[in-house]
């Protein structure tokens, strides 16, 4: 498919829940970069060791897609990685090894996106093919179709409980579904384009939505009524959103170049991230929060950013796809990154911080 993509790489596991419980901690205002004192003479010098800067480097190359790829998700508990592409197959990897565990099989078109269930047993992928399918990632098999949408389904995401799936499709519809059952509980006539990214919040009580049409809504799960919407304004198409852990801000990255954190309570704009490339593609951003607390994008020019989540500084950047970085994806445990890109590249890569 020509919409290339990543997730919304959702890290609302228990353990990113945890460690973020109080954090960001986040002033109303953007704060103004402090000014820079000369340095005092070595000895008299009482200021606290700088915060340490994220030190990733490549751990291993996974190549056997054969379309580009569209989303990398690591399963909560850790042990696997899950990726799909424009092509039919989804691939489970080990990210300790760097090996190929499985292809599971079944969708006729490309996919868009993957995610697991809380339980690391069940994946869900969005296809082309106008369905969902779930997966028991063990036995690589088909357990669950669900059929509804009426189009190619964009995006997919698990409750926090597994008891619910949402995904969002081309037509512009969000449906949620009960996962035991396969079953669509409710059809949301949310957006007049495509819905790029949908993600419930740490309880399962909201869900949050954007689409090509450039707007972002937050809505109640249990009755479906729309909470609010906000925009990004004409020349920022929003294409990826998602609560952070602690589900007091949602992340968004839109078609100019940056990547925003909202308080979606009073809808403004507390933290603006620049310094990547994002005006074509559908490029997904994620927290990292097992080392610093880290904001991670792809970007266009074939790079993996590292911003700090407060200062909004740019600590790393990852070189060595040979592509557009679309997706990526961090490990709930581990200081480890994986990255997916389209293009001639359409490797994934998993680097890990040497400093940990």
């Amino acid at each position: 498919m020509d919409h290339h993509r990543d997730s919304d790489s959702s890290t609302d596991d228990d353990n990113a829940s945890q460690t973020t419980e109080d954090d960001p901690e986040i002033p109303d205002q953007p704060l103004p970069p402090p000014p820079v004192p000369a340095p005092p003479p070595p000895q008299l010098s009482t200021s606290g060791p700088p915060r340490p800067r994220p030190r990733y480097e490549l751990l291993h190359t996974l190549r056997g897609h054969k379309g580009p790829i569209s989303s990398v998700k690591f399963s909560p508990d850790g042990k696997l990685l899950a990726s799909c592409a424009d092509e039919t197959l989804i691939k489970i990897w080990s990210p300790a090894t760097g090996e190929l565990i499985r292809n599971m099989n079944g969708h006729v078109k490309g996919c868009s996106d993957v995610a697991w269930s809380p339980d690391s047993v069940y994946l869900a992928s969005a296809s082309d093919d106008s369905t969902v399918r779930v997966w028991e990632v063990d036995s690589g098999l088909t357990t669950k179709t669900l059929k509804g949408h009426t189009s190619y389904v964009f995006s997919v995401n698990y409750n926090s409980a597994g008891t619910q799936i949402v995904s969002g499709g081309c037509e512009g519809d969000i449906k949620i579904w009960n996962a035991a059952r396969g079953k669509c509980i409710r059809t949301l006539n949310a957006h007049l384009d495509y819905v790029t990214a949908v993600h419930f919040n740490r309880d399962g009580t909201l869900l949050v939505s954007c689409s090509l049409d450039g707007l972002i809504r937050i809505w109640n799960t249990s009755n479906g009524q729309c909470l609010k919407t906000l925009t990004e304004g004409n020349e920022a198409i929003c294409q990826n959103v998602q609560f952070s852990p602690n589900s007091k801000y949602i992340l968004s990255t839109a078609h100019d170049s940056a990547i925003r954190l909202w308080d979606y309570n009073t809808s403004r704009c507390l933290k603006t991230y620049v310094g990547h490339v994002n005006k074509l593609f559908c490029i997904g951003a994620c927290f990292s929060v097992t080392g610093g607390k880290w904001i991670v994008s792809g970007s266009e020019d074939n790079k993996v950013y590292i911003w700090d989540l407060q200062s909004r500084e740019v600590v790393q950047t990852l070189e060595g796809h040979g592509g557009v970085v679309v997706a990526v994806t961090t490990h709930p445990q581990q200081n480890m990154i994986a990255s997916g890109s389209i293009g001639s590249d359409l490797s994934i890569r998993i680097w890990a911080d040497r400093a940990s």
